[in-house]
């Protein structure tokens, strides 16, 4: 396949600028908040201009979303397997950090994602009309991140790293980071628990065929589980 990605010749400077254009427009863009419109509404808005500025970048490197992954599966036994290995794996690391996270030298703020989905999306209890009206909203948003973080990001930073020896390592662990940044602007529960989730994710995404589909489907599955719990 001939595609910058691809090619013994990185444009450096270039997938440079990408991503600091792409980080830039991912964290001002959420400086801009319409209180009118629904919280969703803002995110999916937030997730769109990035976006943009993901397929701009990649027209641009002549690269294509079924390079990055958003392809067929090649075998629908091993994405089944995938997708369940991470809906397993995720709970018991986050159940491991819940369990040491009191001795580790820093004190981490709670997690508040409770009371934040009570601020963002209104009371959801008892409500599943109204469940059932955002979910595909919230599924939508969920294939974003996975296209966005795992399928962008890990790729423009292996492009930077690749003449070291961690060229694909320091790209999943960055993007991990920045997931969980992301997510509550703070070093927190909240941030290292969706940081762990971003991790696992991009172990997966490098380690079984770098296809995006167990990923999306497994963060559906768990966004979807997260909102019911809510209900």
């Amino acid at each position: 396949m001939n595609t910058e990605l691809t090619s013994k010749q990185i444009n450096y400077k270039g997938f440079l600028f990408d991503i600091i254009l792409y980080l830039a427009v991912m964290f001002l863009i959420r400086e801009v908040y319409f209180s009118q419109l629904p919280f969703i509404a803002n995110g999916l808005m937030w997730s769109f201009s990035t976006f943009i500025i993901a397929l701009w970048r990649m027209k641009v490197r002549n690269i294509t979303w079924k390079d990055l992954g958003l392809r067929k599966p090649d075998n629908l036994l091993k994405t089944v397997l995938v997708t369940l290995g991470i809906l397993i794996t995720i709970p018991i690391l986050i159940i491991v950090f819940q369990q040491i996270q009191n001795i580790l030298p820093i004190n981490l703020s709670p997690d508040t994602s409770s009371q934040d989905t009570v601020s963002k999306f209104g009371d959801l209890k008892g409500n599943w009309i109204y469940f059932f009206t955002i979910i595909p909203f919230i599924l939508l948003q969920s294939a974003l991140e996975e296209l966005l973080d795992r399928g962008f990001l890990i790729n423009w930073f292996e492009r930077l790293f690749s003449k070291t020896s961690f060229a694909t390592s320091i790209p999943v662990l960055l993007q991990a980071m920045i997931f969980g940044f992301r997510h509550s602007y703070d070093i927190s529960e909240r941030s290292i628990t969706v940081g762990i989730i971003g991790l696992v994710m991009g172990i997966a995404y490098v380690k079984f065929g770098r296809n995006l589909w167990p990923l999306i489907i497994a963060h559906c599955i768990l966004n979807t589980m997260s909102m019911v719990g809510k209900v």
